[in-house]
């Protein structure tokens, strides 16, 4: 249990550094940037009670909001994120699956469900967080092109990350 904590704590501040000294920066003319400190989010254990789990994305996303200089944006849409793990866990994995510490890894889960997991986990993390930054639904077809476009940049870098750090294990259950 202590190697988890540590372990994931490591990978806090490892990827809130990636994304306010490197990823802060890059863009795509105002339409798609990246948000690959979200990867922390999906990485934490499938077990964690589901209060931690609020309390621990409120801040992360709290943390980012104070290097971005935003008022609780990437917070809210850290505890969306939050809000769709939990479901996305509750009607993907087994009940074995569910109560072990587990981390939903590339190696792991297998590439199929951890793309779909991601993917959808990041839109809907971009689309609450552009939704809010923009507040208005006046430019609702702008608002969701970016949150596609974001999307899909977002989820080719966290990919490269996943691969990088790649371990193969043997699969748990065939989902």
């Amino acid at each position: 249990m202590g190697s988890v904590i540590l372990t994931n704590i490591v990978r806090f501040i490892v990827m809130v550094l990636l994304q306010v000294v490197l990823f802060k920066n890059i863009g795509y003319y105002n339409v798609a940037t990246t948000y690959p400190y979200i990867f922390f989010i999906f990485l934490l254990p499938i077990g964690l009670p589901n209060l931690l789990l609020f309390f621990i994305s409120f801040l992360t996303g709290l943390t980012i909001d104070a290097f971005y200089d935003s008022v609780g944006v990437h917070a809210a849409a850290c505890v969306a994120l939050a809000l769709f793990r939990i479901f996305f866990h509750k009607i993907t994995l087994e009940v074995e699956l569910k109560e072990s510490f587990n981390t939903p890894s590339l190696g792991i889960m297998g590439s199929k469900w951890f793309l779909s997991y991601v993917f959808l986990g990041t839109f809907i993390h971009h689309f609450f967080l552009f939704l809010i930054e923009a507040f208005t639904f006046s430019n609702f077809l702008y608002t969701a092109a970016s949150s596609i476009l974001s999307s899909i940049f977002t989820t080719c870098v966290i990919l490269l990350i996943s691969l990088l750090v790649y371990k193969r294990k043997s699969r748990i259950s065939n989902i």
